[in-house]
């Protein structure tokens, strides 16, 4: 009985070393940064500085999280693509589809966006009043988000 325990933590332990090796992550140096995500930046935050770009992997899957001046932070898939905004700050209005930008307005007009998130299946903004509010890829409002 002894041995099958014994051989269970060990091979609890090797399931563990095995999985945290899959995750590996990498902070890349200027040259390193791919041109899509550069772009990005020069293109809707042309204020803001590169402070720290790192590459994330996680077994199969990549992505990339970037650190601007004035506390900014997006991701980007594997793709390149962004995924996710975080800012403590109004975002540009370049990155927010319009569809979004007229409901806010519309309807919390002394409010901004100050996050956004695109999903699987669907789009979510927070507003600086700590209102996250649900979209649908197309942008129609869905619901707030508790």
């Amino acid at each position: 009985m002894k041995k099958l325990q014994i051989l269970g933590i060990i091979a609890t332990l090797g399931l563990l070393l095995f999985a945290t090796s899959c995750d590996e992550e990498k902070g890349l140096s200027d040259n390193e940064i791919p041109t899509e995500i550069s772009s990005y930046v020069t293109t809707h935050f042309p204020t803001h500085n590169i402070i720290r770009v790192t590459e994330d992997k996680d077994g199969t899957r990549k992505s990339y999280d970037v650190v601007l001046s004035g506390n900014i932070k997006l991701e980007f898939n594997s793709q390149k693509e962004i995924r996710d905004i975080d800012s403590s700050s109004k975002l540009p209005d370049s990155v927010i589809p319009q569809a979004i930008r007229d409901y806010v307005s519309e309807n919390y007009p002394d409010n901004f966006i100050t996050d956004w998130e695109l999903e699987d299946n669907h789009q979510q903004v927070g507003l600086n009043n700590d209102i996250d509010l649900e979209f649908s890829m197309d942008g129609v409002f869905i619901r707030v988000d508790n």
